[in-house]
Protein backbone atom coordinates (compact mmCIF):
# COMPACT_ATOMS: atom_id res chain seq x y z
CA UNK A 1 0.00 0.00 0.00
CA UNK A 2 1.06 3.38 -1.01
CA UNK A 3 -0.89 5.51 1.13
CA UNK A 4 -2.75 4.59 3.87
CA UNK A 5 -5.85 7.37 4.52
CA UNK A 6 -5.50 9.83 7.46
CA UNK A 7 -9.46 9.48 8.39
CA UNK A 8 -11.36 6.52 7.53
CA UNK A 9 -15.62 6.69 8.25
CA UNK A 10 -17.69 3.32 8.60
CA UNK A 11 -21.42 2.68 9.82
CA UNK A 12 -23.36 5.84 8.79
CA UNK A 13 -24.82 7.37 6.40
CA UNK A 14 -22.33 9.06 3.87
CA UNK A 15 -25.15 11.56 2.25
CA UNK A 16 -22.27 12.07 -1.53
CA UNK A 17 -24.71 14.15 -2.95
CA UNK A 18 -23.15 12.99 -6.51
CA UNK A 19 -25.51 13.15 -9.60
CA UNK A 20 -27.86 10.58 -7.87
CA UNK A 21 -27.40 11.59 -4.35
CA UNK A 22 -25.89 8.60 -3.57
CA UNK A 23 -25.89 6.81 -0.05
CA UNK A 24 -22.61 4.87 1.12
CA UNK A 25 -21.93 4.00 4.32
CA UNK A 26 -17.95 4.62 4.35
CA UNK A 27 -15.97 6.75 2.96
CA UNK A 28 -11.70 7.68 3.40
CA UNK A 29 -9.80 10.80 3.14
CA UNK A 30 -5.97 10.23 2.51
CA UNK A 31 -4.13 13.84 2.21
CA UNK A 32 -6.55 16.31 2.18
CA UNK A 33 -8.84 14.33 -0.84
CA UNK A 34 -11.13 11.80 -0.92
CA UNK A 35 -9.53 8.43 -1.48
CA UNK A 36 -12.67 6.60 -1.28
CA UNK A 37 -16.48 6.47 -1.05
CA UNK A 38 -18.64 3.19 -1.06
CA UNK A 39 -18.55 0.38 2.31
CA UNK A 40 -16.25 -0.94 4.91
CA UNK A 41 -14.96 -3.39 1.85
CA UNK A 42 -13.77 -0.25 0.00
CA UNK A 43 -12.18 1.41 2.92
CA UNK A 44 -10.62 -1.30 4.59
CA UNK A 45 -7.19 -1.28 2.21
CA UNK A 46 -7.16 2.15 3.30
CA UNK A 47 -6.59 1.84 7.02
CA UNK A 48 -3.12 1.50 8.38
CA UNK A 49 -1.52 2.21 11.74
CA UNK A 50 -1.94 5.94 12.07
CA UNK A 51 -4.92 6.09 9.98
CA UNK A 52 -8.17 7.46 12.77
CA UNK A 53 -10.90 5.01 11.79
CA UNK A 54 -14.31 6.72 12.62
CA UNK A 55 -17.33 4.41 13.81
CA UNK A 56 -20.46 6.67 12.92
CA UNK A 57 -22.58 4.92 14.53
CA UNK A 58 -25.48 5.60 12.13
CA UNK A 59 -24.82 9.44 11.88
CA UNK A 60 -25.16 11.41 8.66
CA UNK A 61 -21.94 12.17 6.81
CA UNK A 62 -22.64 15.17 4.59
CA UNK A 63 -20.20 17.82 2.25
CA UNK A 64 -18.96 20.20 4.04
CA UNK A 65 -21.91 23.33 4.14
CA UNK A 66 -21.02 26.14 1.98
CA UNK A 67 -22.90 29.03 3.00
CA UNK A 68 -22.80 30.87 -0.10
CA UNK A 69 -23.81 34.81 1.30
CA UNK A 70 -22.51 35.54 4.77
CA UNK A 71 -20.32 38.83 5.57
CA UNK A 72 -17.64 37.01 7.89
CA UNK A 73 -16.19 39.82 9.55
CA UNK A 74 -19.82 42.10 9.97
CA UNK A 75 -21.10 38.88 11.90
CA UNK A 76 -17.97 38.53 13.99
CA UNK A 77 -18.62 42.34 14.87
CA UNK A 78 -21.96 41.73 15.63
CA UNK A 79 -22.07 39.16 17.85
CA UNK A 80 -20.68 38.90 21.58
CA UNK A 81 -18.31 40.08 23.08
CA UNK A 82 -17.80 42.87 20.36
CA UNK A 83 -21.62 43.82 20.23
CA UNK A 84 -24.89 43.63 21.75
CA UNK A 85 -27.09 40.68 20.58
CA UNK A 86 -30.42 42.54 20.34
CA UNK A 87 -31.88 39.51 18.11
CA UNK A 88 -35.04 37.45 18.97
CA UNK A 89 -35.61 35.87 21.29
CA UNK A 90 -32.41 37.75 23.45
CA UNK A 91 -35.04 41.03 23.44
CA UNK A 92 -38.24 40.78 22.96
CA UNK A 93 -39.50 44.45 23.65
CA UNK A 94 -38.12 47.96 23.50
CA UNK A 95 -37.74 47.69 27.21
CA UNK A 96 -35.24 44.59 26.67
CA UNK A 97 -33.14 46.88 24.50
CA UNK A 98 -32.94 49.38 26.69
CA UNK A 99 -32.03 47.45 29.23
CA UNK A 100 -28.77 45.70 27.72
CA UNK A 101 -27.88 49.05 26.64
CA UNK A 102 -28.16 50.22 30.58
CA UNK A 103 -26.11 47.26 31.41
CA UNK A 104 -23.73 48.58 28.96
CA UNK A 105 -23.70 51.99 30.12
CA UNK A 106 -22.58 50.58 33.50
CA UNK A 107 -19.87 48.49 32.38
CA UNK A 108 -17.93 50.90 29.67
CA UNK A 109 -16.74 54.43 29.89
CA UNK A 110 -18.57 57.39 29.58
CA UNK A 111 -18.38 58.66 26.18
CA UNK A 112 -17.53 55.28 24.45
CA UNK A 113 -19.80 54.12 21.82
CA UNK A 114 -22.48 51.47 22.56
CA UNK A 115 -23.18 48.87 19.44
CA UNK A 116 -25.64 46.82 18.67
CA UNK A 117 -27.35 44.82 16.60
CA UNK A 118 -30.10 42.60 15.45
CA UNK A 119 -33.39 44.46 16.59
CA UNK A 120 -36.43 44.06 14.56
CA UNK A 121 -39.73 45.78 14.96
CA UNK A 122 -41.88 42.93 14.57
CA UNK A 123 -40.90 41.34 17.60
CA UNK A 124 -40.50 43.97 19.51
CA UNK A 125 -43.92 44.09 21.60
CA UNK A 126 -44.41 47.79 22.00
CA UNK A 127 -44.27 47.94 18.05
CA UNK A 128 -46.31 44.79 17.68
CA UNK A 129 -49.49 46.92 20.07
CA UNK A 130 -49.20 49.87 18.45
CA UNK A 131 -47.90 49.81 14.45
CA UNK A 132 -47.21 53.48 14.53
CA UNK A 133 -45.26 53.01 17.46
CA UNK A 134 -41.19 53.18 16.72
CA UNK A 135 -38.16 53.06 18.41
CA UNK A 136 -36.92 56.23 19.12
CA UNK A 137 -33.58 58.37 20.47
CA UNK A 138 -35.82 59.07 23.57
CA UNK A 139 -35.74 55.56 24.73
CA UNK A 140 -32.03 55.07 24.59
CA UNK A 141 -31.60 58.69 25.99
CA UNK A 142 -33.22 57.78 29.32
CA UNK A 143 -30.51 55.48 30.28
CA UNK A 144 -27.45 56.56 27.89
CA UNK A 145 -27.55 60.60 27.87
CA UNK A 146 -23.51 60.59 27.62
CA UNK A 147 -22.84 57.13 26.09
CA UNK A 148 -23.48 57.49 22.11
CA UNK A 149 -25.38 54.47 21.24
CA UNK A 150 -25.87 52.99 17.58
CA UNK A 151 -28.10 49.90 17.29
CA UNK A 152 -28.42 48.05 13.72
CA UNK A 153 -31.36 46.75 12.65
CA UNK A 154 -31.60 42.58 12.04
CA UNK A 155 -31.51 43.44 8.07
CA UNK A 156 -28.88 45.72 7.63
CA UNK A 157 -30.69 48.43 6.15
CA UNK A 158 -32.05 50.27 9.19
CA UNK A 159 -30.13 51.82 12.28
CA UNK A 160 -31.08 53.43 15.25
CA UNK A 161 -29.28 55.57 17.44
CA UNK A 162 -29.56 58.39 20.51
CA UNK A 163 -29.37 61.98 20.96
CA UNK A 164 -25.92 61.38 21.90
CA UNK A 165 -24.67 59.60 18.54
CA UNK A 166 -27.47 62.31 16.76
CA UNK A 167 -25.25 64.99 18.08
CA UNK A 168 -21.72 63.55 17.61
CA UNK A 169 -22.04 62.80 14.14
CA UNK A 170 -23.86 66.30 13.57
CA UNK A 171 -27.78 65.45 12.05
CA UNK A 172 -29.88 67.96 13.28
CA UNK A 173 -33.49 68.92 11.81
CA UNK A 174 -31.65 71.00 8.63
CA UNK A 175 -29.79 67.64 7.81
CA UNK A 176 -30.47 66.45 4.55
CA UNK A 177 -30.22 62.73 3.49
CA UNK A 178 -27.99 61.44 1.25
CA UNK A 179 -29.75 60.09 -1.86
CA UNK A 180 -31.50 56.51 -1.65
CA UNK A 181 -31.66 57.02 2.67
CA UNK A 182 -34.23 58.84 4.52
CA UNK A 183 -34.04 60.67 7.92
CA UNK A 184 -37.25 60.13 9.79
CA UNK A 185 -38.41 62.87 11.43
CA UNK A 186 -41.35 63.58 14.32
CA UNK A 187 -44.61 65.49 13.37
CA UNK A 188 -42.43 68.59 14.61
CA UNK A 189 -39.37 67.57 12.11
CA UNK A 190 -37.00 66.54 14.43
CA UNK A 191 -34.69 63.33 14.08
CA UNK A 192 -36.74 60.35 15.63
CA UNK A 193 -32.93 58.60 15.71
CA UNK A 194 -34.11 56.24 13.21
CA UNK A 195 -32.25 55.98 9.61
CA UNK A 196 -32.94 54.05 6.71
CA UNK A 197 -30.98 52.78 3.69
CA UNK A 198 -27.92 55.80 2.59
CA UNK A 199 -28.77 58.06 5.75
CA UNK A 200 -27.11 55.33 7.68
CA UNK A 201 -23.64 55.96 6.50
CA UNK A 202 -24.11 59.63 8.39
CA UNK A 203 -23.62 56.99 10.88
CA UNK A 204 -20.53 55.09 9.84
CA UNK A 205 -18.99 58.14 8.99
CA UNK A 206 -18.90 59.28 12.52
CA UNK A 207 -17.80 55.33 14.24
CA UNK A 208 -14.11 55.25 14.34
CA UNK A 209 -12.94 52.55 11.91
CA UNK A 210 -12.41 49.34 12.87
CA UNK A 211 -8.81 48.25 13.51
CA UNK A 212 -7.00 46.05 12.04
CA UNK A 213 -6.90 43.79 15.31
CA UNK A 214 -10.78 44.19 15.54
CA UNK A 215 -10.97 42.69 12.12
CA UNK A 216 -9.07 40.14 13.21
CA UNK A 217 -10.90 39.29 16.15
CA UNK A 218 -14.02 39.73 14.36
CA UNK A 219 -13.11 36.94 11.46
CA UNK A 220 -11.97 34.85 13.72
CA UNK A 221 -14.62 34.40 16.31
CA UNK A 222 -16.95 33.74 12.81
CA UNK A 223 -14.51 30.94 12.18
CA UNK A 224 -14.62 29.39 15.82
CA UNK A 225 -18.76 29.46 14.86
CA UNK A 226 -18.92 27.85 11.33
CA UNK A 227 -16.59 25.45 12.52
CA UNK A 228 -19.03 24.59 15.00
CA UNK A 229 -21.75 24.14 12.63
CA UNK A 230 -20.22 22.55 9.85
CA UNK A 231 -19.82 25.48 7.35
CA UNK A 232 -16.59 25.01 5.57
CA UNK A 233 -17.34 27.35 2.53
CA UNK A 234 -18.31 30.95 2.09
CA UNK A 235 -18.93 34.04 0.28
CA UNK A 236 -17.88 37.26 1.46
CA UNK A 237 -20.74 39.17 -0.36
CA UNK A 238 -18.84 42.39 -0.83
CA UNK A 239 -15.61 43.75 0.37
CA UNK A 240 -14.14 47.34 -0.88
CA UNK A 241 -14.72 50.85 -1.16
CA UNK A 242 -17.87 50.59 -1.53
CA UNK A 243 -17.81 48.85 2.00
CA UNK A 244 -16.07 51.49 3.85
CA UNK A 245 -19.11 53.13 5.46
CA UNK A 246 -20.60 49.68 6.61
CA UNK A 247 -20.61 48.53 10.33
CA UNK A 248 -17.88 50.65 10.58
CA UNK A 249 -15.65 49.34 7.28
CA UNK A 250 -16.35 45.80 8.14
CA UNK A 251 -16.59 45.24 4.52
CA UNK A 252 -13.96 47.59 3.55
CA UNK A 253 -11.05 46.57 1.30
CA UNK A 254 -8.84 46.21 4.25
CA UNK A 255 -10.76 43.13 5.65
CA UNK A 256 -9.97 41.44 2.53
CA UNK A 257 -6.32 42.04 3.69
CA UNK A 258 -6.95 40.68 7.24
CA UNK A 259 -7.83 37.17 5.23
CA UNK A 260 -4.71 36.84 3.36
CA UNK A 261 -2.97 37.61 6.63
CA UNK A 262 -4.96 34.79 8.61
CA UNK A 263 -4.63 32.11 5.45
CA UNK A 264 -1.05 33.16 5.68
CA UNK A 265 -0.75 32.57 9.25
CA UNK A 266 -2.75 28.89 9.02
CA UNK A 267 -5.75 30.48 11.01
CA UNK A 268 -8.55 30.26 8.06
CA UNK A 269 -10.14 27.47 9.02
CA UNK A 270 -12.97 27.72 6.14
CA UNK A 271 -12.43 28.15 2.45
CA UNK A 272 -13.92 32.04 1.63
CA UNK A 273 -14.78 33.29 -1.96
CA UNK A 274 -14.97 37.14 -2.07
CA UNK A 275 -16.91 39.71 -4.23
CA UNK A 276 -15.74 42.76 -4.15
CA UNK A 277 -18.09 45.74 -3.21
CA UNK A 278 -16.58 49.38 -5.64
CA UNK A 279 -19.51 51.46 -4.73
CA UNK A 280 -22.33 51.36 -2.47
CA UNK A 281 -25.70 52.17 -3.57
CA UNK A 282 -27.02 55.76 -5.59
CA UNK A 283 -23.87 55.25 -7.44
CA UNK A 284 -23.94 55.98 -10.99
CA UNK A 285 -22.03 54.11 -13.74
CA UNK A 286 -19.36 55.85 -13.96
CA UNK A 287 -18.06 55.96 -10.25
CA UNK A 288 -18.58 52.03 -10.38
CA UNK A 289 -16.35 51.98 -13.90
CA UNK A 290 -13.97 54.42 -12.74
CA UNK A 291 -14.11 52.82 -8.96
CA UNK A 292 -13.51 49.34 -10.20
CA UNK A 293 -10.49 49.98 -12.41
CA UNK A 294 -8.88 51.02 -9.05
CA UNK A 295 -9.13 47.92 -7.12
CA UNK A 296 -6.50 45.18 -6.23
CA UNK A 297 -7.02 41.72 -6.87
CA UNK A 298 -4.12 40.71 -6.22
CA UNK A 299 -2.49 38.48 -3.41
CA UNK A 300 -0.36 35.32 -3.95
CA UNK A 301 -3.15 33.07 -2.10
CA UNK A 302 -4.34 29.61 -2.81
CA UNK A 303 -7.70 30.10 -5.19
CA UNK A 304 -9.01 27.45 -3.24
CA UNK A 305 -8.47 28.43 0.08
CA UNK A 306 -9.27 32.42 -0.55
CA UNK A 307 -10.13 33.97 -3.62
CA UNK A 308 -11.77 37.05 -5.74
CA UNK A 309 -14.83 35.48 -8.48
CA UNK A 310 -15.97 38.82 -9.15
CA UNK A 311 -17.90 42.03 -7.77
CA UNK A 312 -21.64 42.98 -6.08
CA UNK A 313 -23.79 45.71 -7.05
CA UNK A 314 -26.84 46.70 -5.37
CA UNK A 315 -30.01 47.47 -7.36
CA UNK A 316 -32.80 48.07 -4.64
CA UNK A 317 -33.14 47.72 -0.82
CA UNK A 318 -35.91 45.34 0.95
CA UNK A 319 -39.30 44.88 1.29
CA UNK A 320 -39.75 46.39 4.98
CA UNK A 321 -38.29 49.45 4.07
CA UNK A 322 -40.60 49.73 1.18
CA UNK A 323 -37.37 50.11 -0.77
CA UNK A 324 -37.93 46.48 -3.08
CA UNK A 325 -38.81 47.89 -6.59
CA UNK A 326 -42.39 46.57 -7.23
CA UNK A 327 -44.56 45.70 -10.13
CA UNK A 328 -47.60 46.42 -8.30
CA UNK A 329 -47.89 48.96 -5.03
CA UNK A 330 -46.75 48.19 -1.66
CA UNK A 331 -50.26 48.14 1.11
CA UNK A 332 -50.50 51.39 1.53
CA UNK A 333 -49.18 52.74 -1.88
CA UNK A 334 -45.47 53.26 -3.60
CA UNK A 335 -43.61 50.84 -6.04
CA UNK A 336 -39.78 51.55 -4.14
CA UNK A 337 -37.42 52.05 -6.88
CA UNK A 338 -33.78 51.14 -7.98
CA UNK A 339 -31.33 52.44 -6.01
CA UNK A 340 -28.79 53.23 -8.12
CA UNK A 341 -28.46 57.09 -10.06
CA UNK A 342 -30.98 58.75 -11.96
CA UNK A 343 -33.90 60.69 -11.59
CA UNK A 344 -36.29 58.67 -13.13
CA UNK A 345 -37.20 54.89 -13.51
CA UNK A 346 -36.09 55.27 -17.13
CA UNK A 347 -32.88 56.53 -15.78
CA UNK A 348 -31.79 54.50 -13.47
CA UNK A 349 -32.67 51.45 -15.66
CA UNK A 350 -30.17 52.44 -17.85
CA UNK A 351 -27.58 52.91 -15.05
CA UNK A 352 -27.77 49.30 -13.57
CA UNK A 353 -27.58 48.47 -17.14
CA UNK A 354 -24.40 50.26 -17.65
CA UNK A 355 -23.09 49.13 -14.52
CA UNK A 356 -23.66 45.70 -14.91
CA UNK A 357 -22.69 45.77 -18.63
CA UNK A 358 -19.14 47.02 -17.54
CA UNK A 359 -18.35 45.03 -14.95
CA UNK A 360 -19.52 41.46 -17.84
CA UNK A 361 -17.15 43.09 -20.29
CA UNK A 362 -14.38 43.52 -17.53
CA UNK A 363 -14.71 39.41 -16.95
CA UNK A 364 -16.35 39.60 -13.46
CA UNK A 365 -19.13 36.96 -11.97
CA UNK A 366 -21.72 39.18 -10.99
CA UNK A 367 -23.84 39.15 -8.06
CA UNK A 368 -26.34 41.95 -7.17
CA UNK A 369 -28.52 42.49 -4.56
CA UNK A 370 -31.92 42.62 -6.17
CA UNK A 371 -35.09 41.99 -4.18
CA UNK A 372 -38.65 43.44 -5.86
CA UNK A 373 -40.03 41.86 -8.61
CA UNK A 374 -39.68 44.67 -10.93
CA UNK A 375 -36.03 45.05 -9.92
CA UNK A 376 -35.47 41.58 -10.66
CA UNK A 377 -36.72 41.76 -14.19
CA UNK A 378 -34.45 44.53 -14.73
CA UNK A 379 -31.20 42.95 -13.37
CA UNK A 380 -32.16 39.48 -15.16
CA UNK A 381 -32.43 41.41 -18.71
CA UNK A 382 -29.33 43.33 -18.48
CA UNK A 383 -27.79 40.38 -17.76
CA UNK A 384 -29.02 38.58 -20.94
CA UNK A 385 -28.18 41.90 -22.73
CA UNK A 386 -24.63 42.33 -21.93
CA UNK A 387 -24.43 38.54 -22.42
CA UNK A 388 -25.64 39.22 -25.64
CA UNK A 389 -23.00 42.22 -26.56
CA UNK A 390 -20.39 40.27 -24.80
CA UNK A 391 -20.71 37.01 -25.14
CA UNK A 392 -18.86 35.24 -21.84
CA UNK A 393 -18.79 31.44 -21.62
CA UNK A 394 -19.76 29.93 -17.69
CA UNK A 395 -20.22 33.40 -16.73
CA UNK A 396 -22.26 32.32 -13.40
CA UNK A 397 -23.53 35.46 -12.90
CA UNK A 398 -26.42 35.47 -10.17
CA UNK A 399 -29.18 37.28 -8.54
CA UNK A 400 -28.62 38.05 -4.64
CA UNK A 401 -32.17 37.17 -2.42
CA UNK A 402 -34.35 37.09 -5.15
CA UNK A 403 -37.35 37.10 -3.17
CA UNK A 404 -39.96 37.90 -5.94
CA UNK A 405 -38.40 36.51 -8.72
CA UNK A 406 -41.35 36.29 -11.47
CA UNK A 407 -41.67 33.52 -14.20
CA UNK A 408 -40.04 35.78 -16.70
CA UNK A 409 -36.39 36.61 -14.48
CA UNK A 410 -36.44 32.73 -13.81
CA UNK A 411 -36.48 32.29 -17.58
CA UNK A 412 -33.88 34.35 -18.99
CA UNK A 413 -31.91 33.28 -15.83
CA UNK A 414 -32.10 30.00 -16.84
CA UNK A 415 -31.56 30.02 -20.45
CA UNK A 416 -28.12 32.18 -19.38
CA UNK A 417 -26.74 29.69 -16.92
CA UNK A 418 -27.20 32.27 -14.41
CA UNK A 419 -28.06 31.52 -10.96
CA UNK A 420 -30.06 32.97 -7.50
CA UNK A 421 -28.84 32.84 -3.95
CA UNK A 422 -31.67 32.74 -1.86
CA UNK A 423 -31.87 33.12 2.46
CA UNK A 424 -34.40 30.13 3.70
CA UNK A 425 -33.46 31.37 7.25
CA UNK A 426 -34.14 35.12 6.15
CA UNK A 427 -37.57 33.39 5.17
CA UNK A 428 -38.06 31.70 8.41
CA UNK A 429 -37.93 34.93 10.38
CA UNK A 430 -39.62 37.55 7.83
CA UNK A 431 -42.24 35.43 6.39
CA UNK A 432 -45.29 36.92 8.74
CA UNK A 433 -43.80 40.28 8.99
CA UNK A 434 -44.02 40.91 5.46
CA UNK A 435 -47.94 40.65 5.08
CA UNK A 436 -48.32 44.15 6.35
CA UNK A 437 -45.87 45.29 3.42
CA UNK A 438 -47.19 43.78 0.39
CA UNK A 439 -50.26 41.48 1.48
CA UNK A 440 -50.19 37.75 2.60
CA UNK A 441 -50.22 36.35 -1.09
CA UNK A 442 -47.16 37.80 -1.91
CA UNK A 443 -45.54 37.74 1.59
CA UNK A 444 -46.24 33.74 1.13
CA UNK A 445 -44.53 33.38 -2.68
CA UNK A 446 -40.95 35.49 -1.09
CA UNK A 447 -38.26 33.20 -1.70
CA UNK A 448 -40.36 30.58 -4.18
CA UNK A 449 -37.67 27.40 -4.29
CA UNK A 450 -39.38 25.20 -5.97
CA UNK A 451 -40.79 27.55 -8.82
CA UNK A 452 -36.98 28.56 -9.35
CA UNK A 453 -35.60 25.26 -9.61
CA UNK A 454 -38.37 23.72 -11.93
CA UNK A 455 -37.56 26.05 -13.90
CA UNK A 456 -33.79 25.01 -14.08
CA UNK A 457 -32.33 28.07 -12.35
CA UNK A 458 -29.08 27.03 -10.24
CA UNK A 459 -29.89 27.73 -6.62
CA UNK A 460 -27.48 28.27 -3.42
CA UNK A 461 -28.33 29.77 -0.49
CA UNK A 462 -26.97 31.75 2.40
CA UNK A 463 -27.65 33.15 5.53
CA UNK A 464 -27.05 36.83 4.96
CA UNK A 465 -24.92 36.76 8.43
CA UNK A 466 -25.73 39.12 10.18
CA UNK A 467 -29.17 39.33 9.12
CA UNK A 468 -30.04 35.55 10.30
CA UNK A 469 -27.78 32.96 12.48
CA UNK A 470 -26.05 31.17 10.15
CA UNK A 471 -27.37 27.79 10.91
CA UNK A 472 -28.03 26.20 7.83
CA UNK A 473 -30.13 22.93 9.60
CA UNK A 474 -32.82 25.66 10.10
CA UNK A 475 -32.71 26.77 6.30
CA UNK A 476 -33.01 23.22 5.53
CA UNK A 477 -36.40 22.90 7.64
CA UNK A 478 -37.56 26.06 6.04
CA UNK A 479 -36.83 24.73 2.67
CA UNK A 480 -39.09 21.75 3.26
CA UNK A 481 -41.91 23.21 5.83
CA UNK A 482 -41.64 27.27 4.76
CA UNK A 483 -42.50 27.30 8.43
CA UNK A 484 -41.91 30.64 10.45
CA UNK A 485 -40.58 31.75 13.07
CA UNK A 486 -42.58 33.69 14.64
CA UNK A 487 -46.07 31.59 14.82
CA UNK A 488 -44.92 28.63 12.89
CA UNK A 489 -47.46 28.98 10.29
CA UNK A 490 -46.64 27.56 7.03
CA UNK A 491 -46.27 30.62 4.31
CA UNK A 492 -46.21 29.29 0.69
CA UNK A 493 -46.55 25.65 0.85
CA UNK A 494 -46.39 25.28 -3.05
CA UNK A 495 -42.68 26.84 -2.87
CA UNK A 496 -41.85 23.64 -0.32
CA UNK A 497 -38.70 21.42 -1.74
CA UNK A 498 -37.36 18.14 -0.80
CA UNK A 499 -34.06 17.55 1.47
CA UNK A 500 -31.88 16.52 -0.99
CA UNK A 501 -33.15 19.45 -2.94
CA UNK A 502 -31.90 21.42 -0.05
CA UNK A 503 -29.02 20.21 0.61
CA UNK A 504 -27.67 20.35 -3.11
CA UNK A 505 -28.20 24.18 -2.46
CA UNK A 506 -25.80 24.31 0.86
CA UNK A 507 -23.24 21.79 -1.08
CA UNK A 508 -22.87 21.15 -5.00
CA UNK A 509 -25.12 23.95 -6.15
CA UNK A 510 -23.24 26.28 -3.97
CA UNK A 511 -19.95 25.35 -5.06
CA UNK A 512 -21.16 25.89 -8.33
CA UNK A 513 -21.64 29.74 -7.40
CA UNK A 514 -17.96 29.33 -6.76
CA UNK A 515 -16.59 27.98 -9.97
CA UNK A 516 -15.87 25.31 -7.40
CA UNK A 517 -18.18 22.10 -8.39
CA UNK A 518 -15.71 20.11 -10.13
CA UNK A 519 -13.53 20.19 -6.69
CA UNK A 520 -15.88 20.31 -3.65
CA UNK A 521 -19.49 20.52 -2.75
CA UNK A 522 -20.07 16.78 -3.02
CA UNK A 523 -18.24 13.91 -1.68
CA UNK A 524 -16.56 11.73 -4.36
CA UNK A 525 -13.00 10.64 -4.58
CA UNK A 526 -10.77 12.98 -6.04
CA UNK A 527 -12.48 16.03 -4.46
CA UNK A 528 -11.64 17.92 -1.21
CA UNK A 529 -12.41 16.61 1.97
CA UNK A 530 -14.39 19.31 3.46
CA UNK A 531 -17.01 16.66 6.00
CA UNK A 532 -19.68 17.82 8.30
CA UNK A 533 -20.80 14.80 10.37
CA UNK A 534 -24.21 15.04 12.23
CA UNK A 535 -25.02 13.16 15.30
CA UNK A 536 -28.39 11.52 13.72
CA UNK A 537 -29.98 10.09 10.79
CA UNK A 538 -30.30 13.44 8.41
CA UNK A 539 -32.25 10.81 5.95
CA UNK A 540 -35.14 10.42 7.98
CA UNK A 541 -35.18 12.80 10.62
CA UNK A 542 -38.70 14.72 10.64
CA UNK A 543 -37.64 17.88 9.30
CA UNK A 544 -38.89 19.86 12.69
CA UNK A 545 -36.34 17.87 14.26
CA UNK A 546 -33.36 18.25 11.67
CA UNK A 547 -32.32 22.02 13.47
CA UNK A 548 -31.16 20.26 16.86
CA UNK A 549 -29.38 17.65 15.21
CA UNK A 550 -25.60 18.26 16.49
CA UNK A 551 -22.97 18.73 14.50
CA UNK A 552 -20.47 16.68 16.04
CA UNK A 553 -17.22 16.53 13.36
CA UNK A 554 -16.52 19.59 10.79
CA UNK A 555 -13.16 18.52 8.41
CA UNK A 556 -11.70 21.55 5.84
CA UNK A 557 -9.56 20.08 2.99
CA UNK A 558 -8.53 16.58 5.72
CA UNK A 559 -7.72 18.55 8.87
CA UNK A 560 -10.31 18.40 11.53
CA UNK A 561 -11.87 22.31 12.80
CA UNK A 562 -14.52 20.65 15.05
CA UNK A 563 -14.48 17.49 17.35
CA UNK A 564 -16.71 16.40 19.63
CA UNK A 565 -17.81 13.11 18.19
CA UNK A 566 -16.34 10.09 20.29
CA UNK A 567 -14.92 7.31 18.14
Amino acid sequence: MDAYADLVFVGGKVVTVDAEFTVASALAVTGGVISAVGGRDDVAPLVGPATRVVDLRGATLLPGINDSHLHGCAFGMATPPLSLDLGHPAVSSLADVVAAVAEAVGRLPAGQWITGHGWDTGYLDECLADPSRSPSRRDLDAVSPDHPVVLYSFSGHATWVNSKALELIGIDRLTVAPPGGAIVVDEAGEPTGLLHEGAQALVQNALPPLGRQERTDAIRSTLATLARLGVTSYTEPGLGPGGDGIMRGALGAETLDVYRRLLADGELTARVGVLLLPTGMASSADEFAHTLALLDESGDTDPRRLAVHGVKIFADGIVPNRTSWMHEPYVGGGCGSLCVGGETDAERIAEIGAIIRHAHAAGHQLGVHVTGDRAIDTVADAFAAAMAEHPRPDARHYVIHGDFLTAHSMKVLAAHGFGVNMNPTIKWTVADLEEEFVGAGRAAYAWPYRDALDAGVRVASGSDAPVTYPDWRQGVATMMLRESKAAGRVSGPEQRIGLAEAIRTYTVDAAWQDFADDWKGSLEPGKVADLCVLDGDLLTADPHDIPQLPVVLTVVDGRVVHDTLRD
